[in-house]
């Protein structure tokens, strides 16, 4: 297997792949991979804050989208619009995290920056 690249400062990862791959992939399916991979990664606090970004944002728009889907006609139709905004926010933060960029969302990003012990 092939050595996982560190960054200039030195980080590492725990599960022997690149930082940024791992980034990205805390993204992938939304708040579950950024469950997965705040379990599996015991070292590297970029990936971990990847991970709680992930979790807080798009489990805030699971449970968004369950409420309006509760709701008939205006609910539903809101409901169109959140789900374009979470695919447009997913592939942002894909990309960003690929590109070693550290973007908050807002709102959720400071929170987790602030309050998630990492």
């Amino acid at each position: 297997m092939a050595k996982a690249k560190q960054k200039k400062d030195g980080s590492v990862s725990s599960l022997n792949m690149p930082e940024n791959i791992e980034a990205m992939l805390c993204y992938v399916l939304g708040w579950l991979t950024g469950i997965i991979f705040l379990i599996l990664e015991r070292k590297n606090r970029n990936v971990k804050f990847h991970a709680w970004q992930s979790i807080v944002t798009f489990g805030a728009f699971s449970i968004l989208s369950i409420i309006l889907g509760l709701v008939p006609m205006i609910g539903w139709a809101l409901n169109v619009l959140l789900s374009v905004l979470s695919l447009v926010l997913w592939i942002v933060l894909m990309v960003k995290a690929y590109n070693g960029e550290k973007w908050l969302v807002p709102i959720v990003g400071e929170i987790v920056e602030k309050n998630i012990k990492y």
